[in-house]
């Protein structure tokens, strides 16, 4: 299996690939080889900036002499006409460096910026409940998208298929029902050395049942109500009171935007997830500009 490091290795290299191809030739057409220069990363929008390391991977894996001054880092909160970071090299390099480098910054930073507000609603409304991203994310970069979620402030859910077992709707209809998809994730973990939490989703009070009988670190409510999520909350935490038992963690999921979440949150799930932190967010306005440019001030 490939580390992160490897992951993010590889994302680089197949941007640099389509988007340079057999050369920048508007850069290489006008800018001399040994032509230096210093281009600074302008914030040209409040919220949230993520991504200075990444940032440093794609400048030195393209240009190892590129020299990267930080003055802005990850989880700070920003705004038009901060000055995240300069940077001094070739100009070339930085040419062609430029939009890879704020391609990733900009989303990431987009989707810290909104991480952060939907975790700091559910904590102005007085409640424990913690934000959690989804596996619906931009294909190759995963890693970087679900970095930006923690940075925001959320939580990430499980990385891909391997490291969690997650019993979904399609799971439990294929195997007959949550009491034969839990029994068989134990089984499958027992049989071949797996360490892995198991979460059942549920969709009724039958299915809720079973996977308390069952037994399973965390239960995801699927389109529950608020009041039915409360009342699903209460029986969980009976349930592993009159058993005694640690009681399994509790998720909302299905269809919940920051206009509906509240309720959800003050119903006492630990969880709700989002898929929209990663599937719909817009990226942080942000630009790299030639140190001297009049654009450098907002």
């Amino acid at each position: 299996m490939l580390t992160v490091e490897e992951l993010n290795d590889r994302l680089i290299d197949l941007a640099f690939s389509e988007d340079i191809g057999d050369g920048d030739h508007t850069t290489l057409c006008c800018i001399p080889a040994d032509q230096m220069g210093e281009s600074k990363l302008l914030i040209k929008q409040e919220g949230v900036f993520a991504g200075v390391e990444i940032a440093k991977q794609v400048f030195h894996r393209f240009d190892p002499t590129m020299e990267v001054e930080v003055y802005i880092e990850d989880g700070a909160h920003v705004k038009p006409g901060d000055i995240v970071m300069s940077v001094k090299g070739k100009e070339q390099s930085l040419l062609q460096t430029e939009r890879l480098m704020l391609n990733i910054l900009q989303r990431m930073s987009g989707i810290a910026t909104m991480t952060n507000k939907y975790q700091q609603a559910l904590i102005d409304a007085g409640t424990q409940t913690r934000v959690l991203d989804t596996r619906k994310t931009t294909p190759g970069m995963r890693m970087l998208e679900k970095e930006a979620v923690k940075i925001g402030g959320g939580m990430n859910h499980r990385i891909g298929l391997f490291d969690m077992i997650l019993l979904k709707d399609n799971h439990i209809d294929f195997c007959g029902g949550v009491h034969n998809a839990i029994s068989r994730a134990k089984q499958y973990c027992k049989d071949n050395g797996k360490d892995l939490k198991i979460e059942c989703e549920v969709r009724d009070w039958k299915e809720l049942n079973e996977a308390l009988a069952e037994g399973c670190d965390r239960i995801m409510f699927d389109n529950f109500t608020p009041e039915d999520t409360k009342k699903a909350v209460e029986l969980v935490a009976n349930y592993a009171k009159e058993h005694g038992i640690q009681r399994p963690e509790t998720e909302s999921s299905g269809g919940i935007t920051f206009d509906t979440m509240i309720p959800y949150a003050k119903a006492g799930v630990d969880f709700i997830s989002f898929g929209a932190l990663t599937h719909s967010v817009k990226g942080l306005d942000m630009s790299f500009k030639a140190a001297g440019s009049n654009k450098l001030k907002i």
